[in-house]
């Protein structure tokens, strides 16, 4: 089956229903009208938005994900059809008996792509050498499960060298309030990854939280995020823009229609995103973790511009 490649971008006041097999969107006064075999996403902000049921049930039915925003325009919840796998059961029974060596192997290949895409994006914004050594020697010896904690180690000398030693992930900021959001997107299609190759997005290799529905949506996207720090910073804060948006926010969801170069190949993130997905499920049942998808920044970059 052929999925959607547009993001459809809902504002404030806007009433969307379905006709045929068509979205409508009707806009003061005016109609637009898009396939739904043509949609990948939706993200529906304004608390004076209108969408019928009858429009969702067709969301699901054409795997189209479906994102919510608050009224301070972030993403707070996701809309996925469910029974998307025809072999939905089977691959659950499956999921759930993943063994603790395996995941543990998995999340070190994760951690490490994630903290290389992070040396990388030092590196390139200008770190001095005296960090960037030590972001590489921690990066040295990443254990199964990385039980020493790498990643936080690794995750806090990052930041305060892209944005100061004060620099903490909870203030309120543009820089938090791009990566939020541009997080969010990366989660949200993800998921959309996820559920459609009939993996349980509760059910992490590392992430375990108990009121956590999307463990393994955030265990799967560590290695992309690295990629959307670099994006925002060529995109949003060069600009030197004081707050996060309208025309900001449309950049941060277009990150998903950037290239990126994957065995030889440029394809788009999105794209990029799935194959990872059913790459990774491929190394679960196989336990060649050789065969984890290599995401890296400077696959991003060769593309950059083309």
């Amino acid at each position: 089956m052929l999925l959607g490649f547009r993001t459809v971008f809902v504002k404030n006041g806007e009433k969307l229903k379905v006709k045929l097999d068509n979205l409508e969107v009707i806009k003061e006064g005016n109609t637009y009208v898009i396939p739904l075999t043509d949609i990948e996403s939706v993200i529906l902000e304004g608390d004076q938005t209108v969408i019928t049921t009858r429009l969702l049930a067709k969301f699901a039915q054409h795997h189209i994900d479906t994102v919510i925003c608050d009224n301070t325009f972030m993403p707070v919840g996701v809309f996925l059809g469910i029974g998307q796998y025809h072999r939905s059961a089977k691959r659950a029974i499956w999921q759930s008996n993943w063994t603790e060596e395996h995941k543990q192997v998995a999340w070190c290949e994760i951690v490490t792509q994630k903290i290389q895409n992070q040396i990388a994006v030092a590196k390139y914004l200008g770190t001095d050498s005296e960090r960037v050594e030590v972001l590489e020697k921690l990066s040295e010896g990443i254990l199964p499960g990385d039980t020493t904690n790498r990643e936080g180690h690794v995750a806090k000398v990052y930041f305060h060298s892209l944005y100061g030693v004060g620099f903490t992930r909870e203030e309120e900021c543009l820089p938090n309030a791009c990566m939020n959001y541009g997080y969010a997107v990366i989660r949200a299609q993800m998921a959309r990854c996820v559920v459609a190759l009939g993996l349980l997005p509760m059910l992490g290799i590392f992430h375990k939280n108990e009121y956590n529905s999307f463990n393994l949506i955030d265990d799967l996207m560590e290695p992309f995020r690295p990629l959307m720090d670099w994006y925002i910073h060529q995109t949003i804060l060069k600009k030197n823009e004081k707050y996060l948006t309208y025309h900001s926010r449309l950049t941060l969801v277009e990150f998903l229609h950037q290239k990126i170069k994957v065995k030889n190949k440029k394809i788009y993130m999105n794209q990029a995103m799935s194959e990872y997905v059913a790459a990774f499920v491929k190394a679960m049942e196989t336990g060649d973790f050789e065969n984890v998808q290599k995401i890296h920044l400077v696959n991003m970059l060769e593309c950059e511009g083309k």
